[in-house]
């Protein structure tokens, strides 16, 4: 298996998907009474004809349109090439935001006279990449699931783009970037614990809209490179290339081939290709402990049994004493004693090897917003070092004393061949 190219910075995408139907009518996509919360603020959505991925992949540019257009609505722009080269200055150099498996994307500029009723703003202009890791079928699941999804958590498509052999999305700029460079690139400021908690709640919020529906919505490729930030640190979930219609009736799970990245992806997932929306559960668990401990979820670079978060992380979990080893070092224990062990053993309880043992979103959400009025902070309770040194070696300590564990994923003994990027 080969590595892909890694994004950077602005959003990372996985491979291929295999053929696939999406249900158009998403007027079902609608939250129960008990997750009003949750779904403040959407837009409620028309009724839309079932539209077949596999049957517009093997259209023409021309007929995909028209497909398109008919059953997404006035509400999302189909852009003409020349006008996309044009705000992005023929897709320049200067306004590249980031490239990755599905191409490049740059930043534009569209002003009132673009398009009736299409305000002023900037925008950012995603280009397959013909000769890429991804095509067409991850840009039309795009298409389909964001143009009739909507939700404050939620990246918005604006517009799409389809000319011969050419496929563009037009969204939302993203002024912040994604969650992943705030953590983990060098030169960023690095996010204080309310921030996090934040951009924890915010993307909960959007996975909870997707699970939440009738007929619910799998992400599938949860991850802290598809948590983009507006201005203000919200956070909203992009990339929806992996995105699968949950079990409708009285089926448990959907049956697909598997996808996803490594560290990220649940374990049963990875074993038998039952995706559900627990999969999604284990994934947010990963990016919780990434948002603790300032480490990513799968780093090779690291010392062996330090490489798979999970596998490192879960025996400091369990108490605030040994927490404090692997907590964030740029957090400088400027985060709440109690906060980080709630959302340590909420993280626990997302890893969990037992889809069944692994709470819903609203009941994270809920979780996670009783813990930003926390004030005990670790450097002002004692829990924290005062000096950089005395940190170092509580860290290097803990790593002598640090007991195997088991749990993790073997990732080299899955029954099933793993197409997973690193």
């Amino acid at each position: 298996m080969k590595d892909s190219k890694p994004w950077r910075p602005f959003t990372a995408n996985c491979c291929s998907v295999k053929d696939q139907t999406f249900f158009g009518n998403f007027s079902r996509c609608r939250p129960s009474r008990s997750s009003s919360d949750i779904s403040k603020n959407v837009a409620p959505l028309p009724s839309f004809r079932r539209l077949s991925l596999s049957d517009l992949s093997h259209s023409s540019s021309t007929r995909i349109n028209e497909d398109l257009a008919q059953s997404l609505g006035p509400d999302l722009y189909d852009f003409q090439l020349s006008e996309l080269r044009a705000i992005t200055q023929n897709f320049s150099s200067n306004f590249l935001l980031g490239e990755g498996g599905f191409g490049t994307v740059h930043k534009g500029y569209v002003d009132e006279n673009l398009r009736q009723a299409l305000k002023a703003q900037a925008v950012a202009v995603k280009l397959l990449d013909i000769k890429g890791l991804q095509g067409h079928r991850e840009w039309l699941s795009e298409v389909i699931f964001l143009g009739q999804l909507r939700h404050p958590n939620l990246v918005r498509l604006i517009g799409y783009c389809c000319e011969d052999e050419e496929r563009v999305l037009v969204y939302e700029f993203m002024p912040r970037g994604s969650l992943e460079n705030h953590l983990f690139k060098r030169l960023s400021v690095s996010l204080a614990w309310g921030t996090r908690l934040k951009i924890a709640i915010g993307a909960a919020k959007g996975l909870a809209f997707l699970h939440v529906a009738e007929n619910p919505v799998i992400y599938r490729d949860f991850k802290t490179s598809n948590v983009l930030l507006d201005s203000d640190f919200n956070a909203k979930l992009s990339d929806f290339g992996l995105a699968k219609m949950g079990p409708e009736g009285s089926n448990t799970h959907v049956t697909t081939r598997v996808m996803g990245t490594y560290g990220y992806a649940a374990p049963e997932y990875v074993s038998t290709g039952h995706l559900t929306t627990k999969s999604d559960i284990y994934s947010f668990g990963v990016v919780l402990l990434e948002l603790l401990t300032g480490r990513r979820a799968m780093d090779k670079t690291r010392p062996k049994r330090e490489q798979n978060l999970v596998d490192w992380a879960k025996p400091y979990l369990t108490s605030s004493r040994r927490m404090r080893c692997v907590m964030d070092p740029r957090l400088a224990g400027q985060y709440s004693v109690k906060g980080a062990k709630q959302m340590a053993l909420l993280a626990l309880q997302c890893v969990s090897l037992n889809p069944k043992g692994r709470p819903r979103m609203p009941a994270i959400i809920e979780t996670l917003e009783r813990l930003q009025h926390l004030k005990d902070m670790a450097v002002t309770c004692g829990q924290w070092p005062a000096s950089t040194k005395s940190s170092r070696n509580l860290v290097s300590s803990a790593k002598a004393g640090r007991r195997e564990n088991g749990a993790g994923i073997h990732w080299k003994h899955s029954p099933v061949a793993v197409n997973l990027k690193s």
